[in-house]
């Protein structure tokens, strides 16, 4: 059986910013909340990719603070687009370079870096189905879902991806209700079971770790998919300061894990040395989780327990030797 590897010296160098590039591509002066984890998730992600990418972006959060007309903050080439087609025009997008290249109009050799950006409402919920063709016609590009887990620029209204529990505008906590009632919907899951070469999640609490599975994602050839977890303080209930904070908690408490499948191979990035921290002290830095009851919470541990116990099975299953005989080399190596 083959060892799963980790350098936790290595990992730890993700959580010292000093490490980045010192080039910026998503600009000062954006009208994004203090304290706001995906505008500082973009700015790694094009630190990651470089000037020459393209980003299609869906409305959303981050499409209204870095673009009040006549100003921006993209310093690369972007598209706005509308919520459910972000996928869509980035295949477009893809092919044209193609075409363009078997023209003679651009060089061939040339790496262009093709990025669709939406919240989570934009690919969990409206953009799932055009999310779900750009995988499965495998087009070379990396569509990255930055999740603060609801639909916070319209008024913090619950999407499938808002965690359980949570209480917002349209899953409001109550007599009757514990708020979101029903458990987190896997994207990253879902995109990996459309075979493509590089699926991961991230969060910008740790920046190198971030960067790195971008730069990753756009030297494999192929459609790739990044989940980057965002904690939205306005729409949380947490102090801005704590936005980093937060992110580490959601990691160290098992609520969201870091892995990254490869060629259908899992492998967690981080696994804490003392063991998973009490969930308890996650939903205590949230004013959305405050009404929860203990015997809500207990359940609620059990599921991220179990949701944990279940992708260290899936790494230790999909990194043996079998595994990659029987299930990687046909799927990812056999060509039709």
């Amino acid at each position: 059986m083959s060892e799963v590897v980790r350098d936790l010296k290595a990992f730890a160098k993700a959580l010292v910013y000093k490490n980045a590039p010192k080039e910026e591509y998503f600009k000062r002066g954006h009208r994004a909340c203090q304290g706001c984890a995906p505008a500082l998730a973009i700015r790694y992600i094009l630190k990651a990719a470089g000037p020459n990418t393209i980003v299609v972006n869906a409305t959303g959060c981050m499409e209204i603070i870095s673009s009040p007309f006549p100003y921006t903050s993209w310093g690369v080439p972007w598209i706005h687009v509308a919520f459910e087609n972000v996928a869509a025009v980035a295949s477009g997008v893809e092919a044209a370079i193609k075409v363009l290249k078997r023209k003679g109009r651009l060089d061939p050799n040339k790496r262009i870096n093709i990025i669709g950006l939406a919240g989570d409402g934009g690919t969990a919920d409206i953009g799932l189905q055009a999310l779900s063709g750009m995988l499965a016609r495998n087009h070379n590009v990396t569509y990255i879902c930055y999740d603060n887990e609801a639909y916070m620029n319209t008024g913090v209204q619950g999407s499938s991806a808002t965690f359980t529990g949570a209480s917002t505008t349209t899953t409001p906590a109550g007599r009757y209700s514990i708020g979101q009632g029903y458990w987190k919907k896997n994207v990253a899951e879902i995109a990996a079971s459309h075979y493509v070469p590089y699926v991961a999640t991230a969060c910008p609490s740790y920046p190198l770790d971030l960067m790195n599975k971008v730069r990753k994602s756009l030297e494999i050839e192929g459609a790739a998919y990044i989940h980057v977890f965002a904690p939205c303080p306005t729409g949380w209930g947490c102090p801005s300061s704590m936005a980093i904070e937060v992110g580490r908690l959601a990691v160290e408490t098992g609520v969201y894990p870091l892995y990254e499948v490869e060629r259908g191979v899992w492998k967690i990035s981080y696994i804490p040395p003392k063991g998973l921290k009490p969930i308890e002290e996650y939903f205590k830095t949230q004013r959305r989780f405050k009404h929860l009851k203990k015997e809500v919470v207990e359940k609620i541990q059990e599921k991220v327990r179990a949701h944990w116990e279940r992708l260290l099975m899936l790494e230790k299953m999909t990194n043996t030797e079998e595994f990659k005989e029987k299930f990687v080399r046909p799927f990812y190596e056999v060509q039709i």
